[in-house]
């Protein structure tokens, strides 16, 4: 009986200890999940409605102002699926095209490495990341375990 008890206790702290994990995970995946779709949302409305450093800095980068309203309903689009758990993975892939784009853009102009070049890279870093941390299934299928 008191082997029963001790075992209990032990099995308790364990789903303890486990909950909390997956709380601290799951706060981690929103907010991460939460400063891509900030950072989206900001790009794709900027890119809809125009304004002056927006057109500027596509202008810099090649694209002309027609171009610009393909953008931002290309990136809004991708980040509304990534915002829907169940779409969210084609989101995330639909950003991460994107997001390869912006870095090309980049490139052909000779954009520092480092602050222009790879920003995109670091959101979607953050964007497979926040992805990783909240779906289980995800984990399994990237898991470099045989």
């Amino acid at each position: 009986m008191e082997r029963e008890l001790k075992m209990k206790t032990v099995t308790n702290a364990e789903t303890n200890r486990k909950s909390e994990m997956s709380k601290a995970r799951v706060w981690t995946a929103r907010i991460m999940s939460g400063i891509v779709i900030l950072f989206m949302l900001f790009d794709g409305i900027g890119k809809m409605v125009g304004p002056e450093p927006v057109v500027k800095a596509t202008l810099e980068l090649g694209f002309t102002e027609r171009h610009m309203a393909v953008m931002g309903v290309l990136g809004l689009l991708s980040t509304v699926l990534y915002m829907i758990p169940r779409t969210s993975v084609w989101g995330a892939l639909l950003l991460t095209g994107y997001l390869g784009g912006a870095m090309a853009a980049q490139l052909r102009v000779d954009a520092p490495l480092f602050s222009n070049l790879f920003f995109p890279l670091y959101v979607a870093i953050i964007l497979w990341g926040a992805l990783w941390l909240r779906d289980e299934r995800l984990r399994k299928l990237l898991s470099l375990k045989g």
